[in-house]
């Protein structure tokens, strides 16, 4: 069976779960898949369900109902013993008291005690850390802590690794590069992962896939890159960063807006509600009265966000940091790629 028809290493269905002090689902009816050697990232604000399904994968909660099947076996009431999922959690879990090489052997209850050593060593060598098998985690940093934490994880075999928020203790820049090494040795190893986050760069640069929760739904699902670009709701759009949305009318690919005629992602008719990306807007200075007027810029390093007023209206720009305009100043706004045109039924939202 190859890859094109081999079924999912993971399927979940109809997965639900409520607390007594709730009126609603906490998790409601929610159903995905995941293939073997993928990354999924499951983003949303706080509350919205995210770390809850993936307690119920890991077998910490019970659904109130719905299916979990690993590898085709349903391990829905199987305890978290049982399930072969590995999981790194934010505080990595490391035992204080034993070297990292100890730390290692721990999860290798699987193997023959004459052959841990052996193995830990070449999974403490596969996150550049072998040198330090005799430390202790006070020993290292914080990013060192978390890939000591990943080797202690593969190390037990798991057919599923879960990550919760695996990466918020670190400092930005150490976040970064401690992001890029994990999800290059989760492809090394070719291991299945599920993150959790509430980071927007987080998903889109670590998952092959994104998933992005909305009061306890998974409201759409795609590549981050369709995801960022074309959002199933106005909530998608505005949490994955900034958007501006905007009413309009659509004439087949184009629409009319505040903004003049706009280009669409999709062929409709009709009055319709636009997300367009601040990065797919240029300004150019303009001496017209009726112009947008810049008030604010936020320098950010490698781009200029600005926001600026219009007939009562607010839109948002990022710029390279090249493209200075003063505060004040009147510039004409053009779109420079299409909008996404978004659900009637999400207006206003």
């Amino acid at each position: 069976m190859n890859a094109l028809t081999s079924p999912p290493l993971l399927q979940v269905k109809d997965l639900c779960k409520s607390y007594a002090q709730q009126t609603e689902w906490a998790v409601d009816h929610v159903s995905f898949s995941l293939g073997r050697g993928e990354i999924l990232a499951l983003l949303g604000p706080s509350g919205c369900g995210k770390t809850t399904t993936l307690r119920m994968l890991a077998g910490f909660e019970k659904p109130n109902q719905g299916q979990i099947l690993l590898k085709e076996q349903d391990i829905t009431e199987s305890p978290p013993q049982k399930r072969n999922i590995g999981i790194v959690f934010q505080d990595y879990a490391l035992f204080p008291h034993m070297t990292l090489l100890r730390n290692v052997t721990f999860a290798m209850r699987h193997i023959e005690k004459t052959q841990q050593v052996e193995k830990a060593l070449e999974w403490l060598q596969l996150v550049g850390l072998k040198d330090y098998a005799k430390r202790y985690p006070h020993e290292l940093s914080g990013g060192q802590q978390q890939r000591v934490a990943l080797a202690r994880t593969l190390a037990a075999e798991p057919e599923l690794v879960l990550l919760d928020e695996p990466f918020s203790n670190l400092d930005a820049a150490l976040r970064e590069s401690t992001r890029k090494e994990m999800r290059q040795l989760f492809k090394k190893a070719g291991t299945s992962v599920i993150l959790v986050t509430h980071d927007q760069a987080e998903a889109l640069t670590f998952a092959d896939r994104v998933g992005v929760m909305q009061q306890g739904q998974l409201v759409q699902l795609n590549t981050p890159q369709l995801v960022y670009q074309q959002p199933a709701n106005a909530f998608v759009a505005k949490f994955l960063g900034h958007t501006n949305l905007l009413q309009g009318t659509a004439q087949g690919l184009e629409a009319s807006t505040a903004l003049g005629r706009i280009q669409l992602n999709r062929d409709t008719q009709g009055e319709v509600q636009l997300s367009l990306r601040p990065e797919d807007l240029y300004m150019v200075a303009s001496d017209s009265d009726q112009a947008a007027l810049v008030k604010e810029r936020e320098f950010r390093g490698h781009d200029y966000l600005y926001v600026l007023e219009q007939d009562g209206a607010e839109y948002c720009v990022i710029t390279p940091s090249h493209h200075y305009f003063e505060l004040g100043s009147r510039v004409e706004l053009r779109s420079e790629r299409f909008a996404a045109v978004l659900p009637p039924q999400m207006f206003g939202a």
